[in-house]
């Protein structure tokens, strides 16, 4: 379906299609516009609109399907394709409307944020050629990449997105990423993170079983109490993963799956602040 006939269908079932709302395609039909101005113009035009290129670069981290098929629904060549998504992914992660807080802006947030829920979520990845021990992952039976969420419980933004190979432990994908968390913050984790108490007094993780002795029921309440105040950053795994590039194996090179989450995390982002705007007016 080609951007003229998209423009008919309702609000809903355009988010459906390409995975954003009319309102972020809007925006990024201008800051794609804005980008063509300051380009110096060479070679022959494409044979697409910009606002196809855009639907198309959609399409492709909505459906995931391969280049091959892409290039033979727009009528173009393969490489037509690659290269056209390669495009648009940069111009949109250089625009800076897409970018997240960041490590360095949760140290800055201040009061803005109160409690930190934490959580990783796994990505099938083709079997590596080389080095296929460190992105096993034993949990899943499978080569993947582990993706680490921090997220503004208050808020439901994300903050920061940190990578890992699939053998890497949970806790010790935290340790690595090397985030410095102010002590007033409340931090909520699973019970992956056991032993973070050490780094951040002021943090919570499940209660675990202890060997030949059962939970009480006052354990068994705090768990299930911590369970449903972390459920937030369960359901925004599940807002990003109606990209199918998140949810499917991952076929392409591992060095651009980074670049493509914190695209997707940033769309997330910026949808979410446009909700809160039209819900405050």
């Amino acid at each position: 379906m080609k951007y003229e006939k998209l423009k008919d269908l309702e609000k809903e079932e355009f988010k459906r299609y390409c995975g954003v709302s009319v309102e972020t395609f809007a925006q990024i039909i201008k800051v794609v516009k804005a980008e063509k101005i300051l380009q110096k113009k060479s070679g022959r035009p494409s044979k697409l609109t910009i606002e196809n290129q855009i639907l198309l670069t959609l399409n492709y981290l909505r459906e995931y399907r391969s280049f091959f098929h892409i290039a033979k629904s727009w009528d173009i060549h393969e490489s037509t394709a690659h290269r056209i998504i390669m495009k648009m992914e940069k111009i949109l992660m250089n625009s800076g409307l897409f970018n997240l807080i960041g490590k360095k802006g949760l140290r800055e947030a201040g009061d803005e944020i109160e409690v930190i829920v934490v959580d990783v979520s796994e990505h099938e990845i083709e079997r590596p050629e080389k080095k296929q021990k460190k992105y096993y992952s034993g949990k899943q039976g499978y080569h993947t990449i582990k993706s680490q969420l921090l997220v503004n419980k208050k808020s439901a933004e994300i903050i920061c997105v940190s990578m890992g190979k699939g053998s890497t432990h949970d806790f010790t994908l935290f340790k690595e990423s090397e985030i410095n968390l102010n002590e007033e913050i409340e931090f909520l984790a699973d019970k992956g993170y056991q032993g973070i108490k050490k780094m951040h007094e002021n943090s919570r993780t499940p209660i675990k079983k202890r060997k030949n002795n059962k939970l009480s029921k006052e354990e068994k309440e705090y768990n299930s109490q911590l369970a449903k105040e972390r459920v937030i950053v369960e359901n925004i795994h599940r807002c990003l993963k109606i990209f199918r590039i998140l949810s499917s194996r991952y076929r392409n090179r591992r060095k651009r799956f980074g670049l493509r989450l914190n695209l997707i995390a940033g769309i997330y982002n910026y949808e979410l602040s446009l909700q809160s705007e039209l819900s405050s007016s």
